[in-house]
């Protein structure tokens, strides 16, 4: 039987009316929500990003349960039974929040890129040929005679202890296909003109054993650990796991900037040039004999790494800062903004609403040398004791945390301090400890 035009009118309207008051609790639900969530906050000094973050999550979850507008050309008969998809909902306006490389279920509750139960995969990369100071290749032993591991099991980590990397100089770089590294006295006067460069067929073919060592650590969905070494392991830890984790974030914690490029660097020291391989800068890969390999793994680009600490600068190093639009805090900006503002802008940057795996790459220079004297390049007004270990771990409450470097720890140095590498031994191991969940309480 057909209902005559005043029936159907009223039967829409009724239909109408009744969503838009569902929609209007909803947004009072959600309201009353934050509220609850930003007084709580008070109590739980959680940070103003993480509050909204939760509120957004909320809004998610229960606008999903919302029925949708009716369609006005279907009839008000059929329109109290329309299933419409989450795209069609009009509510549905906001990106994703998940990465495509989430772990498969289970997942752990520490990120959701690692598989449950956590495990770490801890990788030794003992290189000492992108600086030239003796003692730094000691760091991975240090660290683990200094209760690493007894410390990430007390905290329920499982761990793989691989341990260290074996550089087999006289081959070539697993990854090579049709170039061949120089090894003898000569390489640099070999390398395309680049003749101040130090050990750059060392670095480079130690570089691409320990990438084919991350990548394979993070499609594992484990949490992968890098002990350095100096700071140019990073070319082949996070090329290795950006292989894996395209998406990844890194978050640089140093004094320096290590973006100098090889035509640019005054030392030819590659410790100094890790981002510049990374981004592949002035075709670097290329010009260097030996970093050929780093050609068939993904490029960073400016907007997946923030520096936070920044204190010691190259003036080339500055103009590529600026050039590229790299988001740097250096201790200018902590000192006026604080830690927290400072992280809280660097987690916004990178990751903002996004559920995107993280990268820590730790410099133990970035530290003041008061607390970690046991490094090659100390430069005074570092990070101070809670600094230090504050951006750690408002790094693991993200959640997100998948991997961590931690470099140039150098035993040998400091000898002018009472128990200078026991004090940076301890303050490395500790920041592991927290950047990976350890908690005060």
């Amino acid at each position: 039987m057909h209902c005559c035009p005043a029936q159907a009118y009223s039967a829409a309207f009724s239909i109408d009316l009744k969503i838009k008051c569902q929609i209007i609790c909803s947004y009072l639900y959600s309201i009353f929500y934050y509220c609850f969530i930003l007084l709580a906050s008070v109590h739980s000094k959680m940070t103003s990003l993480r509050v909204v973050r939760s509120f957004v999550r909320v809004f998610h979850t229960h606008s999903a349960k919302l029925p949708c507008r009716p369609s006005h050309t279907s009839s008000p008969s059929h329109s109290s039974t329309h299933e419409i998809s989450s795209k069609e909902c009009f509510l549905s306006t906001h990106p994703p929040l998940t990465s495509p490389s989430l772990a498969p279920f289970p997942r752990s509750d520490f990120s959701p890129f690692l598989h449950f139960p956590k495990t770490c995969s801890i990788i030794g990369a003992p290189l000492a040929s992108g600086q030239p100071l003796v003692g730094v290749d000691l760091g991975p032993a240090v660290l683990r005679a200094g209760g690493l591991i007894e410390r990430l099991e007390s905290d329920d980590w499982r761990v793989h202890d691989y341990g260290d990397i074996w550089f087999n100089h006289d081959k070539e770089p697993t990854r090579s296909v049709n170039h061949k590294s120089s090894t003898n006295s000569n390489e640099h006067s070999e390398n395309n003109g680049y003749s101040h460069l130090l050990h750059s067929s060392t670095v480079a073919a130690a570089n691409a054993h320990i990438a084919a060592a991350t990548e394979a650590a993070a499609k594992k969905h484990e949490f992968v650990l890098t002990l350095g070494g100096d700071h140019s392991i990073g070319i082949g830890s996070m090329s290795g796991l950006l292989a894996a984790r395209p998406d990844m974030g890194i978050l640089w914690v140093d004094a320096h900037a290590d973006i100098n490029t090889p035509r640019l660097s005054l030392s030819g020291n590659i410790h100094g040039m890790v981002v510049s391989f990374l981004m592949n800068l002035e075709n670097c890969r290329n010009e260097i004999r030996g970093f050929e390999w780093m050609n068939e793994l993904p490029e960073l680009t400016p907007s997946r790494i923030v520096y936070v600490a920044l204190r010691d600068i190259d003036l080339a190093e500055k103009n590529i800062l600026k050039q590229l639009g790299i988001r740097c805090y250096t201790m200018y900006e902590i000192d006026r903004y604080g830690m927290s503002k400072v992280m809280e802008m660097s987690f916004d940057s990178l990751i903002g609403r996004r559920q995107l795996p993280l990268h820590l790459s730790f410099d133990i220079d970035s530290v003041d040398p008061l607390f970690a004297p046991s490094t090659g390049t100390r430069v005074a007004g570092g990070l101070s004791y809670r600094e230090a270990y504050y951006i750690c771990e408002s790094v693991a409450e993200t959640n997100l945390l998948s991997s961590m470097d931690l470099v140039e720890v150098n035993p040998s140095l400091g000898s002018g301090v009472e128990g200078a590498s026991e004090k940076t031994v301890n303050m490395a191991v500790g920041l592991i400890s927290s950047a990976m969940g350890n908690k005060i309480l």
